[in-house]
C-alpha cells in the first residue's frame, strides 16, 4: 500500500508556518484543524497553512509538499494509533473510538491521492467556497523518470495551477 510523507526540499516551510513537519512524518491532508475556523479571517502563518499545508501526524505542523512512499500495514496501523491520540488529545474527540474512526477516515483518504509512482509529489490547494473547504490536488515529479529530488527542479505537473499566488518575502514579515 502507499501513504503520504512529509517531505522538505528546502527550509522554507520552517518560516511560512508556525510549525513544520519534521521530514519524513506521515500526513494527512489536515483539513479538519480547520473545521471550526473562518477561513475568511486566517492570516498570515494561519493562512498559509489553510492554503497550502499538509498535516504531520506526529508533530501536528505543516509540509507544503508530500511524499508518496510504500507503507506496510503495520506503518498505516501505526500512523492510525497515533492520529488518534492526537485527536484525543490536541483535539477533543469524543472517545477513542471515534478518533480512530476519524483517523481511519484521514488515511483512507491520503491512501486515495497516492494513484501516482512511489516518490511522486503532491501539493494542495485549500479553499473555501459556500461553506465548505475545497481541495485540489496537483503531482510533481522528475520529467523522464526517477532522478534525485532537489528545490525547483520539477518539470512536469498533473492538476490544475491555483490562480491565486502568495509572496513569500511580504508572508514572512507579517508575522514577526
Amino acid at each position: 500500500m502507499k501513504l503520504l510523507r512529509t517531505i522538505r526540499l528546502d527550509p522554507s516551510d520552517t518560516f511560512i508556518f508556525d510549525a513544520a513537519a519534521e521530514p519524513s512524518e506521515w500526513a494527512v491532508s489536515g483539513s479538519f484543524v480547520f473545521w471550526n475556523d473562518d477561513p475568511a479571517t486566517l492570516e498570515g502563518k494561519a493562512r498559509a497553512a489553510f492554503r497550502g499545508g499538509f498535516l504531520g501526524v506526529q508533530s501536528l505542523g505543516w509540509s507544503t509538499l508530500v511524499q508518496i512512499v510504500e507503507a506496510s500495514d503495520d506503518n498505516r496501523l501505526a500512523a492510525i494509533d497515533m492520529l488518534a491520540k492526537q485527536l484525543m488529545e490536541k483535539f477533543g474527540a469524543p472517545s477513542i473510538e471515534d478518533a480512530v474512526a476519524a483517523a481511519e477516515e484521514e488515511f483512507a483518504f491520503a491512501s486515495s491521492l497516492c494513484v501516482h509512482p512511489t516518490d511522486t509529489l503532491i501539493a494542495v490547494h485549500r479553499t473555501h467556497e459556500n461553506g465548505e473547504i475545497r481541495e485540489a490536488f496537483r503531482s510533481l515529479r522528475a520529467k523522464d523518470g526517477p532522478k534525485p529530488l532537489r528545490a525547483f527542479a520539477f518539470l512536469e505537473v498533473e492538476g490544475e495551477e491555483p490562480e491565486e499566488r502568495v509572496d513569500l518575502t511580504t508572508l514572512g514579515k507579517k508575522d514577526r
